[in-house]
């Protein structure tokens, strides 16, 4: 044993001395490229460019990646490392993914989502709705601790209840957003509300109290732009709205008690339960409600006339699991009334796989780091220090694909700096969160665009200008910061 340990050190030395540090442009260059590729394969491809064609794209860009780290001597084996770490850091949200698609299969077919459709037309006023969706989302996102969450039930539903009302699907998507980011951003119960202070050195609630200096504004910001816009745009007009109410009550058994499903599916993630839990509890009941208020949809989707322990069987594991429809007499309704189960969700799962193969040899070959030290020299005074970290945060949700990196390899990164500044942690984390977690959902294959463009049935680049609470967050910050508004020093000791 004493023999072998002077040749291990004499090994991981000499790594240290081969393996020399990229430069800003070596590590710079699989993003260029990557970048340009995703852009041209957008142009040829439009909206249909997330069915498989960009996951390809992202597989070269690693191969890009690789090839760099190969030219600095980074062994093959270091950067599958990487790769499968990020991969495994996945898991949790793969699983997520695959149970939001039983969960939606299911309570489309025992009409808790045209229920909420149905009522939701009847009290929202089409002139507010865009600003109650941001409430709304904003409340439940809090409650929960999850934006996801939020995006796949009450998200989901509101949707459906704007394109009925004839409202562009991106403004509706933008608004749902704008509140489950806000709700995400300030609960508690949310994974990176605790990541950032605890990346930055900070602590929780002292962290969600000195966010609420830049995230009000945002949000009551978003509430007016949203206000505005119900004022402006024209829908569809209570005639349609009444035949559309009339084919979901034609094609479904509507009833208040439906709503006690997504009521447990709320409370138990409030009462922390884990949301995979969670999740299956809302399919298994979406199923049980299906069978009791929906038995003849059920029967059809299982291929049967009549209600049957096979027909029973069948249409639920179908709409756990793959395509379903339920046709009406209204061709606008066909549409939303579809899911893609757990089957709907492969795609989604395919691009996370190929963001995080990039992601991970971009990490193995310290490129990532490369780029983090570049931004972070930039910063030669307080602004600096906090544009730098928004750069840091955007440019990570970009290379990485994950808000999770976003929000830790620029807190490592720059928590000493604010430091040496005397600023305090809160300033940090709130960046973090301002800029990491928010603007996420704005980049096509990062794993949050990927999710709530696949949940929500709406590309990017359609909701991305209404998601005005994310991108509004990191420029709120920036403006805090250049007019020197709240900035918390250190206290000294």
């Amino acid at each position: 044993m004493a023999d072998n340990k002077p040749n291990y050190e004499h090994r991981e030395n000499e790594n240290i001395v081969s393996n020399r540090e990229l430069n800003i442009w070596e590590a710079l260059l699989p993003v260029f490229i990557l970048v340009g590729m995703l852009a041209f394969n957008v142009f040829v491809y439009g909206d249909d460019a997330l069915s498989g064609s960009n996951q390809f794209i992202l597989l070269l860009g690693a191969a890009v990646a690789a090839i760099v780290g190969f030219f600095n001597k980074v062994s093959y084996q270091q950067m599958m490392d990487e790769v499968a770490e990020n991969v495994r850091s996945t898991t949790g949200a793969l699983l997520i993914l695959l149970m939001v698609g039983a969960l939606s299969g299911t309570w489309l077919i025992s009409g808790i989502i045209p229920s909420m459709i149905y009522y939701g037309l009847q009290i929202l006023n089409p002139t507010i709705f865009l600003a109650a969706c941001v409430v709304i989302c904003a409340i439940i996102s809090i409650a929960t601790g999850s934006s996801w969450t939020t995006a796949a039930t009450v998200g989901i539903a509101l949707i459906g209840i704007g394109e009925a009302l004839g409202i562009s699907l991106g403004m509706t998507a933008g608004a749902v957003l704008s509140g489950a980011y806000f709700g995400d951003k300030m609960s508690p119960l949310s994974d990176t509300t605790n990541l950032a202070p605890t990346m930055a050195g900070g602590e929780l609630f002292s962290h969600i109290k000195y966010m609420t200096i830049t995230t009000v504004p945002t949000v009551i910001v978003t509430l007016i732009v949203f206000i505005i816009l119900g004022f402006t745009i024209e829908t569809t007009g209570t005639a349609q709205t009444d035949a559309l109410l009339s084919t979901i009550s034609s094609t479904f058994n509507v009833s208040g008690w439906l709503f006690l499903v997504p009521v447990v599916v709320v409370a138990m993630i409030v009462k922390k339960a884990p949301p995979l839990l969670a999740l299956l509890v809302g399919t298994l009941l979406g199923g049980l409600f299906a069978l009791i208020f929906q038995p003849e949809i059920v029967a059809k989707i299982g291929g049967g006339e009549s209600l049957n322990l096979q027909t029973a069987y069948k249409g639920i594991m179908d709409a756990i699991t793959v395509d379903v429809a339920i046709e009406t007499d209204n061709n606008s309704l066909n549409d939303l009334f579809s899911s893609g189960g757990m089957k709907g969700m492969l795609g989604t799962i395919w691009l996370i796989l190929c963001a995080m193969v990039f992601g991970g040899i971009m990490d193995g070959i310290g490129a990532l780091e490369r780029i983090t030290k570049s931004l972070l020299k930039l910063a030669k005074s307080t602004f600096g220090l906090f544009a730098s970290t928004v750069g840091s945060c955007l440019a990570l949700n970009i290379t990485a694909s994950d808000q999770y990196l976003a929000i830790v390899v620029p807190g490592k990164m720059f928590s000493k700096a604010y430091e040496e500044r005397g600023l305090a942690p809160e300033n940090l984390s709130r960046t973090l969160e301002d800029s990491g977690t928010v603007t996420s959902v704005l980049i096509p294959w990062n794993t949050c665009g990927a999710y709530h463009s696949s949940v929500l049935g709406v590309g990017v680049a359609e909701y991305a200008l209404f998601a005005i609470f994310n991108w509004l967050s990191p420029l709120m910050t920036l403006l805090f910061a250049a007019l020197n508004i709240k900035i918390k020093q250190l206290e000294s000791k």
